[in-house]
């Protein structure tokens, strides 16, 4: 069990049967109530999130998640399949597991693999991968005053703002965190 001085963002706790990770945590003291704890919340199975407070003097089930290097393989319609990389066997992740992460899948990808009492249950993607353009217009310059931008998407079908000279077939990096683009790659 671990107590409200305890609570760091990233980790991941038992809360109502359900594993949840913890996205931000303020601690708060009201004047003359006791102090509460406000969390932001993804339920690591469905990616759903969520906000609920507690009284500071609540205590949590620490969970700890197994970290495994898989290699993305393929899509089949709502399933997106897996290679860990030492056992070499095959697991399958569903759309709803996957959420937001599968804008920046591609063949061959190398992602943590987040394993709970053996299963499956989710993927940390690196915090930068490389996709190529396969959409944009040309760029115009002389209109902007700074650095101007414009979409474009790449070739998992995300769809990005970039610099202004990105023209299609050119390789970029993408922050995986944010979905903003870095540099260009030669």
């Amino acid at each position: 069990m671990i107590t409200a001085g305890e609570l760091r963002k990233g980790i991941t706790i038992e809360l109502d049967g359900e594993l949840f990770t913890i996205l931000d945590y303020q601690h708060n003291k009201m004047g003359r109530g006791g102090a509460v704890l406000r969390l932001k919340l993804r339920n690591v199975r469905s990616g759903y999130t969520m906000e609920r407070t507690f009284p500071a003097s609540e205590k949590f089930r620490r969970v700890y998640l197994d970290h495994r290097q898989a290699q993305y393989q393929y899509r089949d319609e709502d399933l997106f399949h897996f290679m860990d990389m030492e056992s070499f066997e095959q697991y399958a992740l569903t759309a709803e597991q996957v959420g937001e992460e599968a804008d920046y899948l591609k063949d061959g990808l190398v992602v943590d693999m987040l394993m709970y009492e053996g299963q499956p249950i989710g993927l940390e993607l690196p915090i930068t991968v490389d996709l190529k353009v396969t959409e944009t217009e040309p760029g115009f310059r002389g209109d902007t005053a700074t650095g101007g931008s414009k979409p474009a998407v790449l070739e998992t079908g995300a769809k990005i703002q970039v610099p202004l000279f990105v023209n299609i077939g050119d390789v970029i990096r993408v922050d995986t965190r944010t979905g903003s683009y870095v540099e260009r790659v030669s």
